[in-house]
């Protein structure tokens, strides 16, 4: 069941988390806002460091285990299999 983001939370497994303000995202060209979903394959242009997102801990969120990366879509998370690219969760609007 999927909860749609308030100002001051989301939902993420079960339970509600607090959001955060990030900085603004810029799409690179040709990008825009995209529903990645689980086992989606995402760009290698988004596999750096730019993209990478590694302050989880205050958003309630695990660190990734080894070869996964948290990347930064917009207002959402993705944790990408750096060596695949293949996206194997998501925590969607996180930021505003």
């Amino acid at each position: 069941m999927w909860h749609r983001p308030t100002k001051d939370r989301w939902y993420w497994r079960g339970h509600w988390i607090n959001r955060i303000r990030g900085s603004v995202f810029i799409y690179p060209h040709g990008y825009g806002y995209r529903h990645w979903v689980v086992g989606d394959r995402i760009p290698a242009l988004f596999l750096a460091t730019q993209y990478f997102y590694d302050d989880v801990a205050p958003l309630g969120l695990q660190p990734p285990p080894p070869g996964y990366r948290w990347v930064r879509y917009g207002p959402d998370l993705l944790l990408v299999n750096v060596g695949t690219g293949y996206v194997e969760d998501i925590a969607y609007g996180v930021f505003y």
